[in-house]
């Protein structure tokens, strides 16, 4: 069975949001995952499935995790594959001048000229760099008064998108990857 990477969006912010670990447990192995591990409680989770599709596993997930959290939990998936190379494009990119290493992960490659107005943005300390799902943001001395706004990349590609630190994605893939 092929494993998958799937990450949460939007989960354990405020009161309202609450999705412990066991619950994600849970919802997956309802969908039918096996194998499920998470890491940190911000929505990480790995596991296999029958499901042979990014695109049926995500809809199974996200079936689950309405029905488990009562609310709305917005899942994409990646092979492992696909989060190594974005593990080690991250890795590449990261410069020991920056204040920040952003990656947001989405849901579907944005369009070209969506992707466009968000390079637009980059400032003189500031890079955007987009790779299929995955954006990288990288924020130099500055940045919060800098051209890149980093909670207006998911508005500006008009995709859903969640975002780990450079720390979490390099993690998992050496954990969950290898």
């Amino acid at each position: 069975m092929p494993s998958y990477v799937a990450f949460l969006r939007a989960i354990n912010l405020g009161a309202n949001r609450k999705f412990a670990k066991a619950d994600i447990v849970a919802a997956t192995e309802a969908a039918g995952g096996t194998d499920v591990e998470t890491y940190i409680n911000t929505g990480n989770v790995r596991l296999t499935s029958r499901l042979r599709s990014r695109q049926r596993v995500e809809a199974a997930l996200e079936e689950a995790y309405l029905a488990r959290a009562g609310f709305a939990v917005p899942t994409l998936v990646f092979s492992p594959t696909e989060l190594a190379e974005i593990a080690a494009d991250a890795e590449d990119l990261t410069r020991p001048d920056l204040e920040r290493h952003y990656l947001y992960l989405l849901k579907d490659e944005p369009a070209k000229d969506r992707v466009d107005v968000l390079l637009a943005k980059e400032g003189a300390a500031d890079r955007v760099v987009v790779r299929g799902r995955a954006v990288h943001l990288l924020l130099g001395p500055g940045y919060r008064t800098g051209a890149v706004d980093p909670w207006g990349v998911e508005k500006a590609l008009g995709v859903v998108a969640t975002n780990r630190n450079l720390n979490v994605v390099t993690t998992l893939a050496r954990k969950w990857c290898s």
